[in-house]
């Protein structure tokens, strides 16, 4: 029997955005339909199966649904079918699964959707952990420079 991940969600006018709680996940498989059927499948790190299948609220692209894994989590953008804003993630006006939380860190109000499209794109999923390149020795380097630039 599979488990299911947490699955924290936000949207914009354009997009819903689902973030999966599973560190290490490995043989992950996520399945859009135009409809709006959404499913993933994982394993996690002791080969535990994890899998939930949504109903969403409206449909979707299916070429513009995008997955990016992390160390962490896994994270799903997914072009909605028509831009406007959903009531609600799911199709179903029932109370939804325990597993699933709005993502407030992403969050965004319809008002709001202007000054912060800017801050969220596809390329902006950073991962805890990845390396930007820079690092704190470099900046200790450079100190005894500036000890002689003021001479």
């Amino acid at each position: 029997m599979s488990r299911h991940p947490e699955v924290l969600w936000a949207q914009r006018s354009d997009k819903v955005y689902l973030t999966v709680a599973l560190p290490d996940a490995k043989d992950v498989t996520v399945k859009c339909e135009p409809q709006g059927l959404f499913s993933f499948s994982a394993s996690g790190v002791q080969d535990e199966s994890y899998s939930f299948s949504l109903e969403l609220y409206g449909s979707i692209e299916p070429e513009g649904c995008k997955t990016k894994s992390g160390l962490r989590n896994i994270l799903c953008s997914i072009q909605k079918g028509e831009k406007g804003w959903w009531k609600r993630l799911l199709k179903s006006e029932e109370k939804p699964a325990p597993y699933l939380k709005v993502d407030w860190n992403r969050w965004c109000d319809e008002d709001d959707e202007e000054s912060t499209s800017d801050l969220v794109s596809d390329d902006d999923a950073r991962f805890v952990g990845q390396d930007d390149g820079s690092s704190d020795d470099e900046g200790m380097l450079y100190l005894p420079d500036l000890e002689k630039a003021r001479g």
